[in-house]
């Protein structure tokens, strides 16, 4: 690093000597509670500057940002060097069926969840396998290009009256399925390198508008809520990683979503669920949150996130994130460390047998 970075550097770390978090830090780089976006395929010289001044905690990439293998890998590199942190998580949603932004011709179509549920209710043995197999293939994928994570399990219960915005990413209907099938795909996951995040706590079935275009509101009973739509979250609530819902649980708090709701995260999801890992919250950018970036970054953290997303890659809207987000310290600080402790090198599966037994998954 040349003697005029050294100097930025030091700059840049003087400027939060006033904060009370300012001792906590990552390899002497304050780093600070968002995940961002980006724009393109690459990243911009203006995005490169952005993210070495404000370093977000990781960055996710979505179909817009995924061309081809060598491209990914020099993005991913891109950011990292950005931020001069080699190991800065990188996310994606890579769930299979109409969310997987990975795919041909590079990279298999994989199957969405209830693909595995329905095979389930067929052969329960042969479902766990097949989505333990190929949760290890999505791994595969992923962890070649310099991932970190993958978005998934969705543990939502769907509901027949449910907007379609979850349907077939939910690998049942049935509560005892979505619960086996998630540890089967998680572990195949895990074993191949690359973290989950579960999603969408505590639970967007029910919800009648999609929340990237307005605010769910579900007015079911708490007792209905911890009875179904509460329990595949706490059975899965030793994971790294959870992502929020933005909605609204009128008989828990009538007033806020899930995401900026101090009694929904700090009584239900920490307690009542149990979850005591890295919380993000959806992304900010959705039209289900009201007010400004600003004020929803604020919401969020305040009322327990440890960690916001922010994910369309506009650069002026990054900007407003980050100058709002608070460096990370504290909980949310142990539990960023502590997830990504939790990733391990790959293991050896048979990549062969598992491809057949997702081809077999996809033609039935």
């Amino acid at each position: 690093m040349s003697v005029l970075r050294c100097l930025q550097r030091v700059n840049e770390i003087v400027l939060y000597t006033g904060n009370s978090h300012s001792r906590e830090t990552f390899n002497s780089l304050q780093v600070h509670s968002f995940i961002s976006g980006c724009a393109g395929l690459q990243i911009s010289s203006q995005e490169s500057a952005f993210f070495a001044k404000s370093q977000p905690w990781g960055l996710i990439l979505f179909k817009r940002n995924c061309d081809n293998p060598e491209q990914i890998r020099e993005l991913i590199k891109q950011f990292r060097t950005a931020v001069q942190r080699k190991d800065a998580p990188v996310f994606v949603d890579q769930e299979g069926g109409r969310v997987q932004r990975l795919g041909p011709p590079h990279w298999p179509k994989y199957p969405a969840a209830n693909a595995f549920g329905r095979l389930y209710d067929r052969s329960p043995l042969l479902a766990l396998r097949v989505a333990r197999s190929v949760g290890h293939l999505m791994a595969s994928d992923l962890y070649d290009l310099g991932f970190t994570s993958s978005c998934l399990p969705v543990l939502d219960l769907p509901q027949s009256d449910g907007h379609t915005i979850i349907g077939d990413r939910a690998y049942s209907t049935k509560q005892s399925t979505i619960m086996a099938l998630a540890r089967a795909h998680v572990a195949g996951l895990m074993e191949g390198g690359i973290l989950p995040v579960m999603k969408h706590i505590p639970g967007h079935g029910r919800a009648q508008v999609d929340s990237h275009l307005d605010l769910p509101m579900v007015n079911a009973s708490r007792l209905d809520l911890e009875t179904h739509d509460f329990p595949p979250f706490a059975a899965l609530a030793d994971l790294p990683m959870a992502m929020t819902a933005h909605v609204v649980y009128t008989t828990i708090d009538n007033a806020n979503p899930a995401t900026t709701s101090r009694k929904m995260i700090r009584d239900v999801i920490r307690k009542v669920i149990g979850f005591n890992g890295l919380l993000m919250s959806d992304d900010l950018s959705m039209k289900a949150l009201r007010g400004t970036l600003t004020q929803k970054v604020e919401a969020s953290i305040s009322a327990g996130c440890d960690m916001v997303l922010h994910c369309n890659g506009v650069l002026e809207e990054m900007e407003e994130v980050a100058a709002a987000a608070p460096v990370l310290a504290g909980r949310a600080l142990r539990r960023a460390k502590q997830a990504l402790k939790q990733r391990r090198k790959p293991v050896p599966f048979d990549e062969k047998q598992a491809a057949q037994d997702m081809q077999a998954v996809l033609a039935s």
